[in-house]
């Protein structure tokens, strides 16, 4: 089971212009469930702490600002290989370099301002899921 989630963050630059919605039909359309959905705020304070592993890189800042600038929509999905199947819908962290037809190709503005976020191992997707959701959240 454990490899059957992941976890998504639909960033501020996607939410600020517009294509929120664009994007979780492309998540429905790939045939992943959505087991928890939660329109939020970070804070600079939460920002840090989720991206803390990025603490000593020189872009930790502008990361947590951007981050925490405007509302994010989250979400735990589910679906066989779902992190890697994830990966190869959202593309490449670059734009330039990601796949036709990817969230990132379509919506990413830059490295920095990439749109979305996908766990990147299945450890992971359990620990980022736990940040915004409790137990009894999650179906």
């Amino acid at each position: 089971m454990k490899n059957n989630i992941t976890f998504t963050m639909i960033k501020p630059d996607a939410m600020e212009n517009g294509h929120a919605g664009e994007i979780l039909s492309m998540i429905i359309k790939s045939d992943f469930q959505i087991s928890a959905l939660k329109l939020t705020q970070l804070s600079k304070k939460q920002a840090q702490v989720f991206y803390g592993i990025h603490r000593k890189k020189p872009f930790f800042g502008e990361l947590v600002t951007f981050m925490s600038r405007s509302p994010i929509i989250v979400a735990v999905l589910k679906k066989k290989n779902a992190v890697e199947d994830f990966r190869k819908l959202i593309g490449s962290t670059n734009p330039d370099k990601a796949e036709k037809g990817t969230v990132r190709k379509l919506f990413a503005t830059s490295m920095g301002e990439n749109a979305i976020h996908g766990s990147d191992s299945a450890d992971n997707a359990q620990i980022e899921s736990s940040f915004f959701f409790s137990g009894r959240e999650i179906y």
